[in-house]
């Protein structure tokens, strides 16, 4: 059975592969580490291997992880990222404000300018994706395609927060060339946001797209971030994380 460096290694591999495939040079897709569910015995693991950003979809759960790293003398100046890439309940967007360094689920206002009021002012700007529904799923979260700009023009104002792009999460699907379609659909919704110019997306660079499963689609149409989780970590245990 692999290690947890082991599949970091592999997964890295993948992506320069998915990059040199399509001609992207190698570098330009960081990989996000989903921790969600694990503790911080594996997340420590993936860390000493050179991983440094981690993606936690469970407020709480994270909010803990984080604490213990901040604590510790051995990992508190070893730049770990974290990044929230779940739901944000009005109740817990204090605890995003003042432990995370992302948030990739930003889809109404009402959730942005929280975030940006509980942020405390000793910290960086919270880094700052919106969520876009691709899909139109009635029941998924995120902002229709053609809501984005407005939202965006909305959150661009707010004080304690960075734009830095777009994340989806579209529906699994069966073959590269529906996955690449779907893809480039979120990747179109990136570049028009880039054309608007507005002087608050001067750090515009970011599309949080593809996982495990469709990770040579999202790469190939243009994505910075894959999020990997099972793929590093394995199958996961929803019970309470060790």
């Amino acid at each position: 059975m692999s290690t947890i460096p082991e599949k970091i290694q592999q997964v890295r591999l993948q992506i320069d592969n998915a990059c040199r495939a399509c001609g992207r040079p190698d570098n330009s897709v960081q990989l996000l580490a989903v921790s969600k569910t694990f503790g911080v015995d594996a997340i420590a693991e993936a860390a000493e291997a050179g991983q440094r950003a981690f993606g936690e979809n469970y407020i709480q759960e994270a909010v803990e992880k984080i604490r213990y790293f901040a604590e510790h003398d051995a990992w508190k100046d070893q730049g770990l990222v974290w990044h929230c890439i779940g739901p944000i309940q009005s109740n817990k967007t204090r605890l995003v404000a003042e432990n995370f360094d992302w948030v990739h689920t930003v889809d109404r206002l009402k959730t942005a300018e929280r975030l940006s009021a509980q942020r405390p002012a000793q910290l960086p700007p919270l880094q700052i994706c919106i969520q876009v529904n691709v899909d139109g799923g009635s029941t998924k979260s995120g902002v229709a395609p053609g809501d984005v700009a407005a939202l965006v023009q909305q959150v661009a104002q707010l004080p304690q927060l960075q734009l830095r792009g777009v994340m989806s999460i579209p529906d699994v699907l069966p073959d590269f060339a529906a996955q690449l379609a779907v893809h480039q659909r979120v990747k179109a919704v990136f570049d028009d946001i880039a054309a608007l110019g507005l002087p608050q997306l001067a750090q515009w660079d970011t599309l949080s797209l593809g996982m495990t499963a469709d990770l040579q689609a999202a790469v190939q149409a243009g994505s910075t971030m894959v999020r990997v989780g099972s793929g590093i970590f394995g199958q996961r245990d929803y019970g309470s994380p060790r």
